[in-house]
């Protein structure tokens, strides 16, 4: 069920984000509320997104090495992630709603065919591993068909803690925790 008002400790969590896109569908969105994801702020987010998606997931240079090919996909995730820690890695593809709603820690890395859909905070913690297919879903829709014709939405955000290790093919799904890996 979605959330009635503005959470203020998610707009302040995602103060502290890189490439926002504010504005108060935006607010209500990462708030869990209903939002109309159709906004010109949040196609425009998507957008971006996809032509992240586009140049991250076929960029392999002739000349690259593979010390230049870690740099320019770090640099590439920069661009797009809300925060990136140091030394983290995906391999492609990978495929994200926003990008700006993803803060990951350091040392993470993600093997192939990663799938984040952040409508909701995604915090990923330090030294945290992904198989091949994790798929993270904070997005989510009410169960009757109009809101769904609407494209009216809501997220709930996902949390993994530090030194989690999250095998291949898992899917987590919106306002799931995962607490510290040991």
């Amino acid at each position: 069920m979605a959330s009635t008002q503005k959470d203020p400790g998610a707009i302040e969590t995602a103060r502290s984000l890189a490439h926002v896109p504010w504005s108060d569908e935006f607010e209500k969105m990462i708030s869990g509320m209903l939002y109309d994801a159709q906004t010109s702020e949040l196609v425009a987010a998507r957008f971006e997104a996809r032509r992240f998606m586009n140049k991250y997931n076929t960029h392999f240079p002739d000349d690259a090495t593979p010390e230049s090919l870690v740099k320019d996909r770090e640099e590439m995730l920069k661009g797009i992630l809300g925060g990136l820690g140091t030394g983290a890695f995906i391999e492609p593809p990978i495929n994200i709603d926003y990008g700006c709603n993803i803060k990951i820690g350091d040392n993470f890395y993600s093997n192939f065919n990663l799938v984040i859909l952040d409508c909701g905070i995604v915090t990923i913690g330090n030294r945290v591993q992904f198989g091949p297919f994790v798929s993270i879903f904070a997005a989510t829709h009410e169960t009757e068909v109009q809101s769904r014709r609407d494209a009216i939405e809501f997220a709930r955000p996902v949390v993994i803690g530090d030194d989690c290790w999250i095998g291949g093919n898992t899917t987590i799904m919106p306002g799931v925790t995962i607490g510290k890996g040991w």
